[in-house]
Protein backbone atom coordinates (compact mmCIF):
# COMPACT_ATOMS: atom_id res chain seq x y z
CA UNK A 1 0.00 0.00 0.00
CA UNK A 2 1.35 3.59 -1.24
CA UNK A 3 1.78 6.47 1.73
CA UNK A 4 0.81 9.27 2.17
CA UNK A 5 1.56 12.75 3.97
CA UNK A 6 -0.71 13.95 6.28
CA UNK A 7 -0.14 16.78 9.03
CA UNK A 8 -0.58 16.26 12.58
CA UNK A 9 -1.23 18.00 15.72
CA UNK A 10 -0.01 15.87 18.71
CA UNK A 11 -1.79 17.72 21.51
CA UNK A 12 -3.77 20.74 22.24
CA UNK A 13 -1.94 24.22 20.81
CA UNK A 14 0.82 21.90 19.67
CA UNK A 15 2.89 22.33 16.48
CA UNK A 16 2.33 21.22 13.04
CA UNK A 17 3.86 18.01 12.12
CA UNK A 18 3.97 16.51 8.59
CA UNK A 19 4.54 12.67 9.24
CA UNK A 20 4.19 9.71 6.47
CA UNK A 21 1.90 6.84 6.77
CA UNK A 22 -0.21 3.99 4.96
CA UNK A 23 -2.94 5.29 2.50
CA UNK A 24 -6.72 4.56 4.46
CA UNK A 25 -8.89 2.31 2.89
CA UNK A 26 -12.56 3.06 2.71
CA UNK A 27 -14.97 0.68 4.99
CA UNK A 28 -18.54 0.24 3.84
CA UNK A 29 -20.09 3.32 3.09
CA UNK A 30 -17.46 5.85 2.51
CA UNK A 31 -14.93 6.45 0.26
CA UNK A 32 -11.38 7.46 0.15
CA UNK A 33 -10.69 11.30 -1.32
CA UNK A 34 -7.61 12.21 -3.12
CA UNK A 35 -6.84 15.76 -2.01
CA UNK A 36 -5.86 18.46 -4.25
CA UNK A 37 -6.84 21.65 -2.03
CA UNK A 38 -7.70 21.97 1.78
CA UNK A 39 -8.84 25.43 3.11
CA UNK A 40 -7.42 26.94 6.70
CA UNK A 41 -10.62 27.87 8.18
CA UNK A 42 -10.28 30.17 10.97
CA UNK A 43 -12.42 27.10 13.20
CA UNK A 44 -9.39 24.84 12.60
CA UNK A 45 -7.53 27.13 15.22
CA UNK A 46 -10.20 26.87 17.94
CA UNK A 47 -9.71 22.99 16.82
CA UNK A 48 -6.19 23.03 17.15
CA UNK A 49 -6.27 25.22 20.81
CA UNK A 50 -8.43 22.39 22.40
CA UNK A 51 -11.46 24.31 21.97
CA UNK A 52 -13.60 21.21 20.31
CA UNK A 53 -12.81 17.94 22.03
CA UNK A 54 -11.35 16.29 19.27
CA UNK A 55 -8.74 13.51 19.68
CA UNK A 56 -5.17 13.50 19.61
CA UNK A 57 -2.75 13.25 17.26
CA UNK A 58 -5.50 15.38 14.96
CA UNK A 59 -5.30 16.08 11.71
CA UNK A 60 -6.92 18.99 10.69
CA UNK A 61 -8.89 20.75 7.80
CA UNK A 62 -12.72 20.60 7.22
CA UNK A 63 -13.04 22.41 3.35
CA UNK A 64 -11.54 19.78 1.23
CA UNK A 65 -11.76 19.54 -2.76
CA UNK A 66 -10.43 16.84 -4.50
CA UNK A 67 -11.02 13.42 -6.44
CA UNK A 68 -12.74 10.02 -5.46
CA UNK A 69 -9.70 7.56 -5.30
CA UNK A 70 -11.29 4.41 -3.90
CA UNK A 71 -14.89 3.00 -3.01
CA UNK A 72 -16.07 1.49 -0.07
CA UNK A 73 -18.35 -1.78 0.43
CA UNK A 74 -21.43 -0.95 -0.70
CA UNK A 75 -20.85 2.58 -1.79
CA UNK A 76 -23.17 3.15 -5.04
CA UNK A 77 -23.69 6.55 -7.17
CA UNK A 78 -20.24 7.73 -7.26
CA UNK A 79 -17.24 7.08 -9.36
CA UNK A 80 -13.36 6.89 -8.85
CA UNK A 81 -12.18 10.07 -10.41
CA UNK A 82 -14.79 12.08 -9.77
CA UNK A 83 -14.60 15.82 -8.38
CA UNK A 84 -15.73 16.02 -5.19
CA UNK A 85 -15.83 18.70 -1.92
CA UNK A 86 -16.49 18.34 1.85
CA UNK A 87 -17.13 20.81 4.36
CA UNK A 88 -18.02 21.21 7.64
CA UNK A 89 -21.21 19.03 7.28
CA UNK A 90 -18.85 15.65 7.19
CA UNK A 91 -21.58 13.28 7.67
CA UNK A 92 -24.94 12.45 9.11
CA UNK A 93 -26.07 9.57 11.36
CA UNK A 94 -29.10 8.98 9.46
CA UNK A 95 -31.19 7.49 12.98
CA UNK A 96 -31.47 10.26 14.95
CA UNK A 97 -34.85 12.37 14.90
CA UNK A 98 -33.74 15.46 12.79
CA UNK A 99 -32.38 12.81 10.32
CA UNK A 100 -35.28 10.85 10.36
CA UNK A 101 -37.44 14.34 9.66
CA UNK A 102 -35.04 15.31 6.23
CA UNK A 103 -32.97 17.92 8.75
CA UNK A 104 -29.15 16.48 8.47
CA UNK A 105 -27.53 19.52 9.48
CA UNK A 106 -29.13 19.56 13.00
CA UNK A 107 -28.30 15.42 13.40
CA UNK A 108 -27.02 15.36 16.84
CA UNK A 109 -24.01 12.89 15.52
CA UNK A 110 -23.03 15.48 12.51
CA UNK A 111 -19.65 14.61 11.58
CA UNK A 112 -17.18 17.60 11.03
CA UNK A 113 -13.97 16.09 9.60
CA UNK A 114 -10.52 17.41 11.32
CA UNK A 115 -13.04 16.93 14.90
CA UNK A 116 -14.94 13.01 14.48
CA UNK A 117 -12.74 11.98 11.85
CA UNK A 118 -8.93 12.88 10.40
CA UNK A 119 -9.62 15.91 8.11
CA UNK A 120 -8.37 17.38 5.18
CA UNK A 121 -4.63 18.37 5.75
CA UNK A 122 -3.40 15.59 4.06
CA UNK A 123 -2.76 13.69 0.59
CA UNK A 124 -6.09 11.98 1.12
CA UNK A 125 -8.83 10.87 3.31
CA UNK A 126 -11.58 8.96 4.38
CA UNK A 127 -15.10 10.40 4.29
CA UNK A 128 -18.91 9.37 4.59
CA UNK A 129 -20.36 8.57 1.33
CA UNK A 130 -23.11 11.38 2.40
CA UNK A 131 -20.77 14.15 2.56
CA UNK A 132 -19.54 14.08 -0.42
CA UNK A 133 -20.74 17.13 -3.13
CA UNK A 134 -20.06 17.40 -6.94
CA UNK A 135 -17.56 19.91 -7.70
CA UNK A 136 -18.75 21.53 -11.40
CA UNK A 137 -16.08 21.61 -13.88
CA UNK A 138 -16.03 25.66 -14.25
CA UNK A 139 -14.49 25.31 -10.36
CA UNK A 140 -10.97 24.55 -9.78
CA UNK A 141 -10.12 22.47 -6.76
CA UNK A 142 -8.60 25.67 -5.27
CA UNK A 143 -12.10 27.58 -5.73
CA UNK A 144 -13.87 24.48 -4.44
CA UNK A 145 -12.47 24.49 -1.33
CA UNK A 146 -13.56 27.39 0.55
CA UNK A 147 -17.40 27.05 -0.39
CA UNK A 148 -17.70 24.16 1.95
CA UNK A 149 -17.40 26.07 4.44
CA UNK A 150 -17.15 29.77 4.26
CA UNK A 151 -19.56 29.58 0.69
CA UNK A 152 -22.40 27.58 1.85
CA UNK A 153 -22.56 29.59 5.06
CA UNK A 154 -23.11 32.98 3.35
CA UNK A 155 -24.99 31.50 0.05
CA UNK A 156 -27.60 29.26 1.89
CA UNK A 157 -27.94 31.86 4.67
CA UNK A 158 -29.10 34.47 2.39
CA UNK A 159 -31.54 31.72 -0.05
CA UNK A 160 -33.16 30.72 2.86
CA UNK A 161 -33.65 34.43 4.73
CA UNK A 162 -36.99 36.22 3.99
CA UNK A 163 -34.80 38.68 1.34
CA UNK A 164 -36.26 39.02 -2.43
CA UNK A 165 -34.75 40.14 -5.15
CA UNK A 166 -34.72 43.88 -5.39
CA UNK A 167 -34.58 43.78 -1.08
CA UNK A 168 -32.00 46.04 0.61
CA UNK A 169 -29.36 43.46 2.18
CA UNK A 170 -26.56 44.11 3.89
CA UNK A 171 -23.40 42.34 4.76
CA UNK A 172 -21.47 43.04 7.83
CA UNK A 173 -18.12 42.68 7.51
CA UNK A 174 -15.47 42.26 4.32
CA UNK A 175 -13.69 39.34 5.36
CA UNK A 176 -13.39 34.99 4.64
CA UNK A 177 -17.09 35.44 4.80
CA UNK A 178 -18.44 38.75 4.42
CA UNK A 179 -16.48 39.15 0.48
CA UNK A 180 -18.69 36.22 -0.50
CA UNK A 181 -21.60 37.06 1.09
CA UNK A 182 -21.36 40.79 -0.70
CA UNK A 183 -20.47 38.78 -4.66
CA UNK A 184 -23.93 36.51 -3.38
CA UNK A 185 -25.89 38.68 -2.29
CA UNK A 186 -25.22 41.20 -5.81
CA UNK A 187 -25.52 38.22 -7.96
CA UNK A 188 -28.76 36.89 -5.99
CA UNK A 189 -30.57 40.59 -6.99
CA UNK A 190 -30.52 42.12 -3.70
CA UNK A 191 -29.83 46.03 -3.40
CA UNK A 192 -26.27 45.15 -1.27
CA UNK A 193 -24.75 46.91 1.01
CA UNK A 194 -21.54 46.64 2.43
CA UNK A 195 -20.24 47.73 5.98
CA UNK A 196 -16.80 47.44 6.81
CA UNK A 197 -14.59 49.61 9.08
CA UNK A 198 -12.31 52.45 7.24
CA UNK A 199 -13.12 54.68 3.86
CA UNK A 200 -9.95 52.61 2.47
CA UNK A 201 -12.80 49.63 2.42
CA UNK A 202 -15.10 51.30 0.32
CA UNK A 203 -13.07 50.46 -3.25
CA UNK A 204 -13.18 46.72 -2.39
CA UNK A 205 -17.00 46.80 -1.59
CA UNK A 206 -17.84 48.02 -4.91
CA UNK A 207 -15.57 45.76 -6.59
CA UNK A 208 -17.21 42.88 -4.85
CA UNK A 209 -20.56 44.24 -6.38
CA UNK A 210 -21.67 46.46 -3.68
CA UNK A 211 -24.34 48.75 -4.46
CA UNK A 212 -22.97 50.99 -1.25
CA UNK A 213 -21.01 50.94 1.33
CA UNK A 214 -21.18 51.74 4.91
CA UNK A 215 -17.88 52.78 6.83
CA UNK A 216 -18.57 51.68 10.55
CA UNK A 217 -16.18 53.59 12.25
CA UNK A 218 -18.01 57.06 10.93
CA UNK A 219 -20.90 57.08 12.62
CA UNK A 220 -24.21 55.02 13.33
CA UNK A 221 -24.68 51.67 11.20
CA UNK A 222 -27.99 51.79 11.73
CA UNK A 223 -29.07 55.31 10.89
CA UNK A 224 -26.85 54.85 7.65
CA UNK A 225 -29.19 51.76 6.89
CA UNK A 226 -32.68 53.16 7.65
CA UNK A 227 -31.16 56.14 5.77
CA UNK A 228 -31.27 53.42 2.67
CA UNK A 229 -34.83 52.89 3.52
CA UNK A 230 -33.72 49.60 6.09
CA UNK A 231 -31.95 46.32 5.32
CA UNK A 232 -34.49 43.28 5.15
CA UNK A 233 -32.15 41.26 5.71
CA UNK A 234 -28.18 42.00 7.73
CA UNK A 235 -25.91 38.74 7.17
CA UNK A 236 -23.28 39.26 10.21
CA UNK A 237 -20.16 37.48 9.00
CA UNK A 238 -18.00 39.45 11.71
CA UNK A 239 -16.60 38.19 14.76
CA UNK A 240 -18.52 40.50 17.11
CA UNK A 241 -21.24 40.41 18.91
CA UNK A 242 -21.36 44.42 19.35
CA UNK A 243 -20.63 44.68 16.15
CA UNK A 244 -23.90 42.19 14.88
CA UNK A 245 -25.62 44.03 17.42
CA UNK A 246 -25.37 47.61 15.94
CA UNK A 247 -27.15 46.66 13.45
CA UNK A 248 -30.87 45.45 14.45
CA UNK A 249 -32.44 49.27 14.46
CA UNK A 250 -31.25 49.50 10.95
CA UNK A 251 -33.23 46.76 10.09
CA UNK A 252 -36.89 47.55 8.07
CA UNK A 253 -40.35 46.39 9.85
CA UNK A 254 -39.74 42.36 9.86
CA UNK A 255 -36.20 42.31 9.04
CA UNK A 256 -33.54 39.94 9.89
CA UNK A 257 -30.37 39.98 11.21
CA UNK A 258 -28.86 36.11 9.81
CA UNK A 259 -25.62 35.35 12.13
CA UNK A 260 -23.42 33.69 10.75
CA UNK A 261 -19.84 34.78 12.09
CA UNK A 262 -19.03 32.49 15.51
CA UNK A 263 -17.96 34.92 18.38
CA UNK A 264 -18.45 33.35 21.88
CA UNK A 265 -19.61 36.96 23.55
CA UNK A 266 -22.98 37.94 24.61
CA UNK A 267 -25.15 39.74 21.93
CA UNK A 268 -27.06 42.67 23.60
CA UNK A 269 -30.40 43.16 21.69
CA UNK A 270 -33.32 44.60 23.67
CA UNK A 271 -37.33 43.34 23.65
CA UNK A 272 -38.08 46.60 22.49
CA UNK A 273 -35.72 46.13 19.45
CA UNK A 274 -37.81 43.57 18.41
CA UNK A 275 -41.36 43.38 19.77
CA UNK A 276 -42.84 46.53 17.80
CA UNK A 277 -41.04 45.84 14.94
CA UNK A 278 -41.13 42.80 14.59
CA UNK A 279 -37.31 42.34 13.79
CA UNK A 280 -35.46 38.89 14.59
CA UNK A 281 -32.06 38.05 15.13
CA UNK A 282 -31.38 34.43 13.11
CA UNK A 283 -28.88 31.84 13.81
CA UNK A 284 -28.19 29.96 10.51
CA UNK A 285 -25.54 26.71 10.03
CA UNK A 286 -23.50 25.92 7.03
CA UNK A 287 -25.43 23.33 5.18
CA UNK A 288 -25.14 19.50 4.06
CA UNK A 289 -22.93 18.66 1.43
CA UNK A 290 -26.45 19.39 -1.29
CA UNK A 291 -26.45 22.78 0.13
CA UNK A 292 -22.44 22.87 -0.97
CA UNK A 293 -23.46 21.14 -3.96
CA UNK A 294 -25.98 24.05 -4.34
CA UNK A 295 -23.83 26.91 -3.48
CA UNK A 296 -20.63 25.79 -6.04
CA UNK A 297 -23.48 25.48 -8.94
CA UNK A 298 -24.52 28.94 -8.36
CA UNK A 299 -20.54 30.65 -8.16
CA UNK A 300 -20.35 28.54 -11.27
CA UNK A 301 -22.83 30.45 -13.20
CA UNK A 302 -22.90 33.56 -11.24
CA UNK A 303 -19.26 34.08 -11.60
CA UNK A 304 -18.83 34.38 -7.25
CA UNK A 305 -15.47 33.43 -6.43
CA UNK A 306 -13.30 33.29 -3.22
CA UNK A 307 -10.35 35.17 -3.57
CA UNK A 308 -7.36 33.29 -1.74
CA UNK A 309 -3.70 32.84 -1.18
CA UNK A 310 -2.13 29.21 -1.71
CA UNK A 311 0.54 27.64 -0.10
CA UNK A 312 1.96 23.72 -0.39
CA UNK A 313 0.75 20.98 2.75
CA UNK A 314 4.33 20.75 3.98
CA UNK A 315 4.36 24.61 4.31
CA UNK A 316 1.57 24.44 6.80
CA UNK A 317 2.70 26.39 9.85
CA UNK A 318 2.83 29.66 7.47
CA UNK A 319 -0.11 29.18 6.24
CA UNK A 320 -1.65 28.81 9.39
CA UNK A 321 0.10 32.21 10.70
CA UNK A 322 -1.34 33.87 7.69
CA UNK A 323 -4.51 33.16 8.55
CA UNK A 324 -4.53 34.25 11.77
CA UNK A 325 -2.88 37.61 11.06
CA UNK A 326 -5.82 38.77 9.26
CA UNK A 327 -3.67 40.07 6.88
CA UNK A 328 -4.34 37.17 4.50
CA UNK A 329 -6.18 37.34 1.44
CA UNK A 330 -9.65 36.54 2.46
CA UNK A 331 -9.26 32.82 2.12
CA UNK A 332 -6.14 30.49 2.86
CA UNK A 333 -5.85 27.63 1.11
CA UNK A 334 -3.11 24.29 1.08
CA UNK A 335 -2.28 22.58 -2.03
CA UNK A 336 -0.95 18.91 -1.99
CA UNK A 337 -0.06 18.80 -5.98
CA UNK A 338 -1.99 15.77 -6.58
Amino acid sequence: MSSIRSVQVAEPGGAFRVVTGEQPAPGPGHVRVAVEAVGVCHTDHYFRQGGFPVTWPAVLGHEIAGRVEELGPGVEGWRVGERVAVGWFGGSCGRCDPCRGGDFIHCVRVAVPGWQYPGGYADATVVPVDALARVPEALSAVDAAPLGCAGVATFNALRRSPARAGDLVAVLGLGGLGHLGVQFARAMGFETVAIARGRERAGLARELGAHHYVDASDGDVAAALQALGGARVVLGTTASSAAMAATVDGLCPGGELLVVGAAPEPMEVSPFQLISTTRSVHGHPSGTAKDVEDTMRFAALSGVRPRTETYPLERVGEAFDRMLSGDARFRVVLTTGR
